[in-house]
């Protein structure tokens, strides 16, 4: 298909015309990619930025300026913070299906972000609750629309798609990268809080210009989507209703539902929202691993890692940038590699289960990192590695799970099926935080036996996806 040239098939669900060029952006991707990726890439920098810095700000002593917390409270918090801003996808998919559509709901979001950022910059204990509030409300309506726009910026049939995926993917980390380097030296830095007191102000608010720094970064992102709004026309609207091409339900589905025309979803529906129930499961178990991330490997690097490598120095927050360093060298090779294999790349559920088969190794690598905390602090290469081995199950699982969503899910609820998607990471999120309850930085057998028991549980969930994938795969049908 040439350049510029439309269709009715090419992911306009507004039963209209897609007006975005189908070619002319990032690696010859549609234009509205370009957009995307560059209000994901802000929208990312203010979410990460805060979140390198929220568990070691709640722990942080009150003399320090943090909030003096113990660990079991930080870490319930963090984990109600980190559901609440997928939960509320279900509902920001719904206001954008029926209401307001994905494009203005991405808007509103990100208006809404900024100010929860700019509200815990205050340093009061009404401000940081008020703050996570609005942050959570925001991304509701952001992060699923977002998602779904990229998945109608191609056709069904598109075999660009989770290349797409992966690129957007890529700048999802782009801006994780940055954010703790930023927020990360802005709340803990030396030679910041050194400049502080020049300034006349006292060291310890040092936390609140990391979070203010988020604001700035979520503002960035909706500058930009502005100036290029109108690159989304034809994949940013509400999604109308179907229209009536025949009369009935077909054959297989008159079947199916004893041919009553009635059913709220069709029989191949059906089938293929049950493939997803299953995978979403999996991706439940594989975010309460992943996100130690934040909470219990964050609290490890700032209290049992020698925070230096070759004689550099560095805030413990900066190792929160690995991950998506580490995504944005391999999403490229990633990208290539499902594109160079084409029709014998492995399929959805099999990705899946080779996402969860590198979180179980990664993690598993802090249980020696664990026992050799108690002769005192290991070198930051254990976290170096663990990072890494993490990062190849998150890109075999969840670009690919993004893309899997868009394909599965049923057109007029898109984004309504894509906040289902973000529920499971919701409800992963808030068992990592509750996982995390139970590190205790003074016990090393404890931390090996949290570890350790956490990376079996992901290598079953591995095996057993194995062995399911090909009934996954006839639930799919022609979906890979």
């Amino acid at each position: 298909m040439t350049s510029g040239q439309n269709s009715p098939d090419s992911g306009d669900l507004t039963g209209g015309t897609l007006q975005t060029p189908l070619t002319g952006g990032i690696g010859g991707h549609p234009k509205g990619l370009n957009v995307l990726f560059f209000t994901e890439m802000w929208e990312r920098f203010s979410y990460y930025g805060m979140r390198a810095i929220l568990v070691l700000f709640m722990v942080a002593p009150v003399v320090q300026g943090g909030l003096g917390f113990s660990m079991e409270t930080a870490g319930t918090i963090y984990g109600l913070y980190t559901m609440g801003v997928y939960l509320t996808s279900i509902p920001g998919g719904l206001i954008a299906d029926k209401i307001i559509g994905p494009r203005k709901a991405i808007l509103l979001g990100g208006i809404v972000i900024a100010m929860g950022h700019f509200t815990m910059a205050i340093p009061s204990l009404f401000a940081f609750y008020g703050g996570m509030i609005l942050i959570v409300l925001g991304t509701g309506l952001l992060k699923p629309n977002i998602s779904t726009m990229v998945g109608r910026l191609y056709a069904p049939d598109d075999g660009r798609r989770d290349a797409g995926f992966s690129i957007f993917y890529m700048g999802i980390n782009v801006g994780a990268t940055l954010s703790p380097l930023v927020c990360g030296t802005l709340a803990q830095g030396a030679e910041f809080k050194s400049f502080l007191i020049k300034m006349g102000l006292p060291a310890e608010s040092s936390w609140h210009f990391g979070f203010a720094a988020a604001g700035v970064g979520m503002c960035l992102g909706l500058i930009h989507l502005l100036v290029q709004y109108k690159l989304l026309d034809g994949i940013g609207e509400r999604v109308k209703a179907e229209p009536a091409e025949k009369k009935g339900p077909s054959e297989e589905d008159a079947k199916s539902q004893g041919s009553s025309s009635k059913s709220f979803f069709t029989a191949d529906e059906w089938r293929k929202l049950g493939a997803l129930g299953l995978l979403l499961i999996f991706n439940t178990l594989f975010w309460a691993v992943y996100e130690q991330g934040g909470s219990s490997l964050n609290v490890f690097a700032d209290r049992l890692t020698n925070d230096s490598l070759f004689g550099f120095a560095f805030p413990s927050s900066w190792l929160q940038a690995l991950q998506p360093v580490y995504v944005i060298l391999l999403a490229p090779v990633f990208s290539w590699l499902w594109i160079k294999l084409n029709q014998r790349q492995p399929s959805s559920p099999a990705k899946f289960a080779l996402g969860l088969f590198f979180l179980s190794l990664g993690i598993l690598i802090m249980v020696p990192a664990a026992l050799l905390s108690a002769q005192g602090k290991v070198s930051a290469l254990f976290l170096v590695t663990v990072y890494f081995v993490e990062t190849l199950g998150e890109l075999c699982l969840s670009p690919v799970g993004l893309s899997t969503v868009t394909k599965l899910a049923p057109r007029r609820f898109q984004s309504l099926t894509m906040g289902s998607w973000f529920v499971s990471s919701a409800i992963g999120n808030m068992m990592a935080g509750q996982l995390s309850t139970y590190f205790k930085s003074d016990s090393a057998t404890s931390m090996a036996f949290l570890f350790g028991g956490m990376g079996v549980a992901a290598c079953a969930a591995s095996v057993l996806l194995f062995l399911l994938t090909p009934k996954i795969r006839g639930l799919m049908g022609s979906v890979k």
